[in-house]
C-alpha cells in the first residue's frame, strides 16, 4: 500500500476502483472490509484534492490576443 503523498491521481483511483470492485463483490471480512472502506475514503479525498489543484491550476492559464498562453497568480480569495 502506497503512501497517498506520493501517488498520482491515476494510481490512487486505479487502487480505488479495486477496492470497490472487491467490496461488491462482499467476499471479504468485516474487519478487511472496514479497513479496504477507511483506504477507499483517504483515496477518495486524495483524488478530490488532485483535481482540485489541477482545476486551479487550469483557471489560471491565460491565452493572450497575440495567442500567448501564461498564468495568472493564483488568488486565494473567494
Amino acid at each position: 500500500m502506497n503512501p497517498l503523498e506520493t501517488m498520482s491521481f491515476e494510481d490512487a483511483l486505479k487502487e480505488l476502483e479495486t477496492i470497490v470492485r472487491r467490496l461488491e463483490e462482499g467476499k471479504t471480512n468485516l474487519e478487511d472490509a472496514i479497513n479496504a472502506y477507511e483506504r477507499g475514503a483517504a483515496l477518495r479525498a486524495h483524488c478530490e484534492k488532485k483535481l482540485k489543484d489541477a482545476r486551479l491550476r487550469v483557471e489560471q492559464i491565460v491565452v493572450g490576443t497575440d495567442g500567448t498562453i501564461t498564468t495568472k497568480p493564483t488568488s486565494f480569495d473567494g
